[in-house]
């Protein structure tokens, strides 16, 4: 072998080591980017999951990115931001899917551009993700249903007020309620309607069902905004309680009706615990690592009568600091 040889193939060594270290070390500058529903800061659901995710970002010593829509319901602008969202190659991506059939495409291309995905609230049809942390929504829609019986020992005429159409969280919510209710004699369900995340669309839903149908005894709402619009409009059309109002999460607006008694029951969520698990998954899958397929954080039945207990008032009141 000539002299020269041993020393070219050192100096090749040494600079394919170099791009080697430095792709890693930018590799290691990337984000982890969160995609919730909407950065709406009025909805108070998402700025608890996204202080799990801070949390657990602060924890793990991970950069984050959070971008989303301004709508809950702005689908298109959901696929464009993912998309955009690709380009940057971050370490994973945590996505709040705001419909279960059309966000599947770019779910797709995350998944063929070899970036791990996680979905957290919202699952995606096929199954596409690597871990999906959510509520069982099924579940939670039973517990709503439960509740209503409960609290509407003379049956009657229900209006069921969903959110955004499409979504697998109303989807699953929706069914799980009917499951119940169908079965129940006396209880006539109206037909669906929908409020699209907006408080102030569900207000004047709700105040068109009270003039519609004046025999109407209960209203099931199946998310924050669409609770929050019902007990609004209940508080200002309908003595407390005279229509019976089920809801789900539990923003402070909420937790103050529900003192009221103009809502009855709220179906509360653990938002904290699933920005917390869904980061930490992403962090362990970005790192190659495997992570279960599904995790269910769970959900509870809160009234008046329980909301005072130590274990409710953590669940209603998480005290964690915002990322700055």
């Amino acid at each position: 072998m000539k002299r020269w040889i041993l020393p070219v193939f050192v100096g090749i060594a040494a600079i394919l080591l170099y791009i080697i270290s430095l792709n890693a070390a930018r590799g290691n500058d990337r984000p982890i980017v969160f995609v919730p529903k909407t950065v709406d800061r009025g909805i108070e659901f998402w700025q608890v999951v996204e202080q799990g995710v801070w949390a657990a970002a602060a924890e793990t010593g991970t950069e984050v990115k959070v971008v989303g829509t301004d709508a809950e319901k702005d689908v298109d602008e959901q696929i464009r931001i993912l998309r955009e969202m690709i380009a940057l190659k971050p370490k994973a991506i945590v996505l709040a899917a705001l419909d279960y059939e059309r966000t599947v495409p770019v779910a797709q291309e995350i998944v063929r551009a070899g970036i791990p995905l996680v979905t957290v609230d919202s699952g995606l049809k096929g199954g596409i993700s690597k871990s999906f942390i959510a509520t069982d929504n099924a579940e939670a829609g039973r517990k709503a249903a439960h509740a209503l019986v409960q609290a509407l020992p003379e049956k009657g005429q229900v209006a069921i007020l969903n959110f955004v159409k499409g979504s697998s969280t109303s989807i699953e919510r929706e069914k799980g309620l009917r499951e119940v209710l169908q079965k129940e004699n006396g209880i006539r369900l109206l037909d669906t309607l929908y409020s699209e995340g907006s408080s102030d669309r569900a207000y004047a839903i709700t105040k068109a069902l009270l003039t519609d149908y004046p025999q109407l005894k209960a209203i099931v709402g199946l998310n924050e905004p669409s609770t929050l619009g019902a007990a609004k409009a209940l508080r200002d059309l309908r003595k407390p309680g005279e229509v019976k109002l089920i809801g789900f999460d539990s923003s402070y607006e909420e937790i103050g009706f529900l003192e009221e008694e103009i809502i009855q029951a709220i179906v509360v969520q653990k938002p904290f615990n699933m920005g917390y698990v869904a980061l930490k998954t992403a962090v362990q899958l970005s790192a190659g690592k495997k992570a279960e397929l599904w995790i269910d954080t769970g959900s509870e039945v809160i009234w008046k009568s329980n909301m005072y207990s130590k274990q409710n008032q953590k669940l209603l009141f998480p005290i964690v600091d915002k990322q700055p």
